[in-house]
């Protein structure tokens, strides 16, 4: 039964035909299984379809899981949930339109109730008349009220709460965390990702998510989209443990110009034990990228039978030693997993089995979650054109970088936040060694094809050849003050490196490259954040 909470809205829908006549004439905005009626006065962005969609097939997933979950208590005489009725509690937050709740009433089973709350007396107005028009008062209803204040005094514990605001979502989690059930999931969007992947506003970054990112270095840059997840994650488990509760990520997604994270939240006092040893400082260089992760706490055994300790301080010299460049400091971060990947196989088998004529980004929700679901466990992934170009050195290919990685026994795997990036397990001093050993391998081909007359044999030319034959392993247009210069005059010892060999890693990332996906958004006219509404 729904807290006694709930506000009325200012507005109670008529069923007059002077009503209907009215709203109908108003834009109708199909999408799901859905048709609403939408207003200049309340936000809608068309090109969110794609997180509405993903959310539906992510609460189906929830509810099979959790429903195995609770039939299992059952056979323990610990059953907490009904049977067979509709039981489901969903809360959208910031509802706005009432779209993503109206699709969810029509497109989820074992819905019992859903509130679509809004603060602002024209959007409740629409998500009543929404309500009518689909007829679904039954279990939907609106609420008019402060998001915040609704969560934190409500008596309702809720399965399922979805965040959406425009710009953080910070200031809800809190009271969001008080109103969700044990074993719930809370749906969070961030759309700030200027504030949490880009270099412009630290002090913001700090004041909202307690952390900084790698900054606009050339190679930390790139890396601040899963940066930016793990400052969310981080900040959402602080305030968790405050209720003893600790957060399980299931799918962290960077997509477009926003965040969309789907935690699980249960009252556990071991796991909260362990969030000291799941968060991270992150020593970065401003120059090559070399990355050093402390984390704040010690786990000496398995969960639940050790000991948690004081860290162990991990410094970095007082500047790097391929580089030369200074240290910067990001985090707190989270540095746990991101992503579940039983979690992701269920949403991939229900995105499957989806009508694509209903859910328009099957695709996409296809190739972004296959992406994450073969990422490599390790935090954060790099740009290959980048480290190519410190060494002024040809783009190396990711088929040829994997091989490469591959036959020295590392693991490798794409990332879903950015093109052309990868993740490895390799140290950082052997990625630098394999595009040093990539360089040297251009250069002696260049000598080859140049022995051979496939190159015009200018001046300029020959004395280019001239140096190489000196010294194969160092670029011509590298000077001394460079960071690739720097890098491979520090670079010590002789690596052996096979490009051309495939094993059993590269042949994992040209299969998974070679499957027909939409990896990335194809961006339409008009796309990105809309305006707030007016």
């Amino acid at each position: 039964m729904l807290s006694p909470t709930l506000t009325p809205a200012p507005h109670q829908p008529s069923t007059s035909p002077h009503l209907m006549l009215k709203t109908m004439a108003e834009k109708i905005i199909k999408e799901g299984k859905a048709e609403i009626l939408a207003g200049d006065k309340v936000f809608y962005n068309h090109i969110q379809q794609f997180n509405r969609d993903l959310s539906v097939m992510v609460i189906r997933s929830w509810h099979e899981l959790y429903h195995d979950h609770f039939k299992s208590r059952k056979r323990n005489h610990e059953q907490t949930e009904p049977a067979n009725a509709p039981y489901i509690n969903i809360l959208e937050a910031l509802s706005a339109t009432g779209l993503r709740s109206i699709r969810y009433a029509r497109e989820l089973d074992h819905v019992n109730k859903i509130v679509a709350n809004d603060l602002l007396a024209d959007a409740v107005k629409l998500i009543n008349e929404n309500i009518q028009y689909n007829n679904l008062s039954d279990k939907l209803v609106a609420n008019h009220g402060d998001a915040i204040k609704y969560m934190g005094s409500t008596n309702t514990k809720f399965h399922v709460v979805d965040l959406d605001p425009y710009g953080t979502a910070m200031p809800f989690i809190d009271s969001a965390i008080q109103c969700i059930k044990d074993e719930g999931i809370l749906l969070v969007t961030c759309t700030d990702a200027g504030v949490l992947a880009g270099s412009g506003y630290p002090e913001k970054c700090f004041s909202l998510y307690g952390g900084n990112n790698f900054g606009g270095s050339m190679m930390g840059s790139e890396s601040n989209h899963e940066v930016g997840i793990r400052l969310i994650l981080n900040s959402i488990a602080q305030i968790a443990s405050k209720y003893k509760k600790s957060i399980e990520p299931l799918l962290s997604l960077s997509i477009d110009y926003y965040f969309r994270l789907i935690i699980k939240v249960r009252t556990s006092a071991i796991e909260v034990k362990e969030l000291a040893s799941t968060t991270m400082m992150t020593y970065h260089c401003a120059g090559c990228g070399d990355k050093i992760n402390q984390y704040l706490g010690r786990k000496s055994a398995e969960k639940g039978k050790g000991k948690y300790q004081y860290p162990r301080v991990v410094l970095p010299a007082s500047e790097c030693q391929y580089c030369e460049s200074a240290f910067h400091l990001a985090g707190p971060m989270y540095g746990g997993i991101i992503h579940n990947k039983n979690f992701i196989e269920k949403v991939l088998e229900i995105n499957a089995k989806s009508d694509p004529e209903v859910y328009q980004t099957t695709e996409r929700i296809k190739g972004m979650l296959t992406l994450a679901l073969n990422e490599l466990e390790t935090p954060s992934y790099f740009n290959l054109n980048q480290l190519s170009s410190f060494f002024k050195a040809p783009p190396i290919s990711i088929h040829q970088f994997c091989n490469a990685i591959g036959s020295l026994g590392y693991k490798v795997s794409l990332t879903h936040a950015k093109k052309n990036c990868v993740k490895t397990n390799a140290p950082w001093e052997v990625i630098l060694q394999v595009n040093k050993q990539w360089l040297k391998k251009c250069n002696l081909q260049l000598i080859e094809d140049f022995d051979n007359g496939k190159v015009n044999k200018t001046d300029k030319v020959i004395e280019k050849i001239n140096k190489l034959r000196e010294n194969p392993e160092m670029s011509s247009n590298l000077t001394e003050g460079m960071i690739g210069y720097k890098i491979l005059k520090n670079l010590k010892g002789e690596l052996t490196v096979d490009f051309d060999t495939e094993n059993e890693e590269s042949m994992k990332i040209k299969k998974l490259r070679g499957l027909k996906m939409v990896r990335f958004q194809e961006n339409p006219k008009n796309w990105g954040p809309k305006a707030r509404p007016k």
